[in-house]
């Protein structure tokens, strides 16, 4: 695999791909003597409009259920060099995943927020009928791929303090999840078939600098790779959501090196056949903050997402 550099970035890539292959190896040895379910695993990852500010309240009646056929493995946010994050356990999907969203590793506490996670679940689930789905989300508001940006980066060679960040938190929030061999708690093990990877982030590096910015096609390619190879598939497809800008600033711009961090995405997509860029986000509308999509356009997104994955898993199977 190209892009997977470092040797801080491969000591912790053995670390959760070691993790990965016992949980599915666990798994996969009592398929023969019992009735195990098979789920396709997502992990859908980035800041903040990953995280999610939809309001449950507004949410249609019809998308307030329980979905009897999702699963979902929260992680705890936390902040560079914290040791609390990526604690979770599994549980049926429900709206109440987004921003303030907290966990122990025991017991989790809704909020009333949700994010792509909850149509992106429940639409991929249909556009599948009989299959089982399986997500782990781990995402942090105004996190940065670049050292240095934002409230927490996800550079794989960060090194300051104690050295932890939030690629750390997301491959812990990985080997947690995994860690679980019997996630719907049925009494038998099941089987989680990695998918695919799910990627809204870009905004702190737009608003950084145009250094940020410029290095953000060469970290986002990086850290793709890494989380594929965490998931043991290198072509794992990969949907990238397009970062957009309210113009809700005096000169009009929020980031003023959005376009920068616009092409680098397209660049990557362009460059991927495994990946394929969500622009739905043109047509989106953000809440008063200026930053974040209001709840109608996290309904959207998360359906968006969901119907370019399934066609994107469609596709690199036609090149397999």
């Amino acid at each position: 695999m190209t892009g997977i550099t470092g040797k801080r970035g491969k000591m912790k890539l053995s670390n959760i791909g070691y993790a990965v292959l016992t949980t599915l190896a666990l798994a996969g040895s009592v398929i023969s003597t019992a009735n195990a379910a098979e789920y396709k695993l997502y992990y859908l990852g980035g800041q903040s409009n990953m995280e999610g500010f939809g309001y449950v309240d507004q949410l249609p009646k019809d998308a307030t259920h329980t979905s009897q056929d999702v699963m979902i493995f929260t992680g705890q946010m936390a902040l560079d060099n914290e040791t609390n994050g990526g604690v979770g356990i599994w549980q049926q999907l429900q709206p109440g995943h987004g921003t303030g969203f907290k966990t122990d590793g025991e017991t989790n506490q809704l909020s009333n927020r949700f994010g792509p996670e909850l149509l992106f679940g429940r639409t991929i689930a249909d556009l599948a009928p009989g299959s089982k789905i399986a997500i782990i989300k781990y995402a942090l508001g105004g996190s940065g791929l670049a050292i240095g940006v934002g409230y927490g980066n996800w550079h794989p060679d960060f090194s300051d303090g104690a050295g932890i960040n939030q690629y750390d938190h997301a491959l812990t929030t990985m080997r947690n999840a995994l860690a679980h061999t019997d996630i719907d708690g049925d009494g038998v093990a099941d089987r989680l078939v990695p998918a695919g990877i799910v990627w809204m982030q870009g905004e702190a590096d737009a608003y950084d600098s145009q250094a940020a910015a410029d290095d953000y096609r060469a970290n986002l390619e990086r850290l793709m790779n890494l989380l594929r190879a965490a998931l043991r598939i290198d072509d794992l497809p990969v949907v990238i959501g397009k970062i957009t800008d309210s113009g809700m600033a005096e000169d009009g711009s929020v980031m003023d090196y959005i376009e920068t961090v616009q092409q680098a995405q397209q660049a990557y997509v362009d460059d991927d056949a495994c990946a394929t860029y969500v622009t739905v986000t043109d047509d989106l509308t953000h809440s008063s903050d200026a930053w974040h999509y209001d709840t109608e356009g996290f309904v959207r997104l998360g359906t968006a997402f969901a119907e370019a994955m399934k066609d994107l898993e469609h596709e690199c199977q036609q090149t397999e």
